[in-house]
């Protein structure tokens, strides 16, 4: 079977819905290619370091030779993963990076992340704002307070929050409907706000074969390199709100001189 969503002992519901139609497809475009890579070995989302490794050298066999095939059935991965907001996209960084080099891995990832983004954005409008809103009321609820509160600087808030390194970013998409954020602005939001979290993915993955362990990626030096990207990304909307509401006090300072005026007349 076509990926699986298996992951310690875990497995989704999606899979024996939406992956047999990639199935299809992949073996509409190329039977003999299809044949040789689902048949040879049972393909599954990475869940640690060893399974990471394996795939990606299996892949790169393929890759030599038919590299369009193999850039299809990733970049159909991804989205798929982004689509039903299923976590783990990091494993996948990785692998664009060990299969595609670093740069055509961090422009895949972040354009595919947001498209995938937006697709889960977009079922979420139409079919899930109920189910959100019943499991998640006082996340939902706290994080319609800070949009609220950050809404004249809108977009460089949503930057923060995929810049900053420990925001459920899943959660985002999932509630970004709810919240009425604009689509154009949740779409930038995430190509532009995952861009250094992807880049350090990718160039990870352009030197797979030498790891031993994952934890040098997601390390405290780089948790706080990320956070102080993050950080920078409020400057602008902290002055944006600064100016907003200087802007009013003046605007009500006019109105009551105005105001006063007539009065006196």
């Amino acid at each position: 079977m076509f990926f699986t969503t298996e992951t310690k002992g875990n497995s989704s519901l999606f899979p024996t819905v939406a992956l047999p139609a990639w199935e299809y497809m992949l073996y509409f475009i190329h039977p003999r290619i299809y044949t040789c890579v689902f048949r040879s070995r049972s393909l599954k989302f990475p869940s640690d370091l060893k399974e990471l490794q394996e795939l990606a050298e299996f892949l790169r066999y393929y890759n030599r030779e038919h590299h369009m095939y193999v850039l299809l059935l990733f970049c159909s991965a991804y989205l798929y993963k982004q689509c039903f907001a299923i976590p783990g996209s990091s494993f996948l960084n990785i692998l664009a990076g060990a299969l595609f080099g670093p740069w055509m891995g961090l422009f895949l990832c972040s354009v595919l992340t947001s498209v995938g983004a937006t697709c889960c954005y977009a079922l979420s409008n139409m079919f899930g704002k109920k189910i959100v809103i019943y499991y998640f009321p006082q996340k939902v609820a706290t994080l319609q307070r800070k949009v609220e509160e950050n809404r004249n600087s809108l977009f460089f808030f949503l930057l923060f929050l995929r810049l900053f390194p420990m925001t459920p970013n899943w959660f985002l998409n999932l509630t970004s409907p709810i919240l009425n954020i604009p689509v154009t602005q949740f779409f930038f939001s995430v190509l532009i706000g995952l861009i250094p979290y992807n880049f350090i993915c990718v160039q990870t993955g352009s030197i797979l074969s030498q790891i031993t362990s994952l934890d040098a990626i997601f390390s405290w030096s780089t948790l706080l390199k990320l956070l102080a990207i993050a950080m920078m990304a409020l400057i602008p909307g902290t002055l944006i709100k600064k100016f907003s509401q200087k802007h009013l006090n003046l605007d009500k300072s006019t109105l009551c001189v105005h105001l006063n005026g007539k009065k006196s007349n």
